[in-house]
């Protein structure tokens, strides 16, 4: 003979809160593991985009996943599958990882003040793309950039005279009436920002033979992107 036996409403929900903890647990442990060769192969140049997007947005919403960040030291000691390559400005104000809300082996970052490619940095980024298998490579400026106001200003410092006049051609490019075309100009220096990733992304595709060929097959995206340092969120445009 079998007792019936009878849960009360408390019990009942009670039971029921721990079935869906342990459901969302688990698949909150899930966006924990670090990307595969076989899920890295999966995501697409949009869909890398848009992962991007994603991140960026759980960044500015303060909504950040949790991240065993040492299991994924562990998951990722014996390869890396990143989905993207971010070049960005060396500012200590946009760590790529954080602004797009990526863990450890998600994304390749290049940092160089003033966010642009020399052939050390396209060399890189064919490894990150071609070998590596990256899916999207994004050029991101940002606001208030200090290195593309000392390029306004025609700064000399050292080495840092050199590493300016990489910014150069953008600030030769911008047409408009600019008065003064100095870093006392905010508009100025935003218009010579976006000028700059614009003729990054172009520089990129003339200099790499590689990488253009990739792109042009749709085997990789290339994307520019702005991020706003007041608010946190990136722009993104081709």
């Amino acid at each position: 003979m079998k007792l019936k036996t009878t849960k009360s409403p408390a019990v009942a929900l009670a039971v029921a809160l721990t079935c869906f903890w342990a459901f969302s647990a688990a698949h909150a442990d899930a966006a924990d593991v670090a990307l595969t060769q076989e899920s890295q192969a999966a995501i697409t140049p949009a869909k890398a985009l848009e992962l991007l997007k994603q991140g960026n947005e759980r960044f500015v919403s303060g909504k950040l996943k949790k991240r065993d960040l040492l299991a994924q030291v562990k998951q990722t000691s014996k390869g890396q599958f990143p989905f993207a390559a971010i070049v960005s400005c060396l500012d200590s104000r946009i760590p790529p990882a954080l602004v797009f809300d990526q863990g450890i082996g998600d994304i390749f970052v290049a940092m160089v003040a003033g966010n642009f490619v020399n052939d050390d940095i396209l060399g890189s980024l064919e490894f990150a793309t071609k070998l590596a298998g990256a899916k999207l490579i994004v050029v991101m400026g940002h606001t208030e950039c200090g290195a593309v106001q000392g390029a306004c200003d025609k700064a000399q410092l050292g080495l840092l005279t050199a590493t300016l006049a990489n910014i150069n051609p953008a600030v030769n490019a911008v047409r408009g009436d600019y008065t003064p075309r100095t870093s006392k100009n905010d508009k100025f220096v935003q218009a010579v920002t976006e000028m700059n990733v614009k003729l990054t992304m172009q520089k990129l595709r003339d200099r790499s033979v590689l990488l253009r060929e990739m792109i042009d097959k749709g085997e990789i995206g290339l994307v520019g992107a702005m991020y706003d340092v007041s608010t946190g969120r990136v722009t993104f445009y081709k």
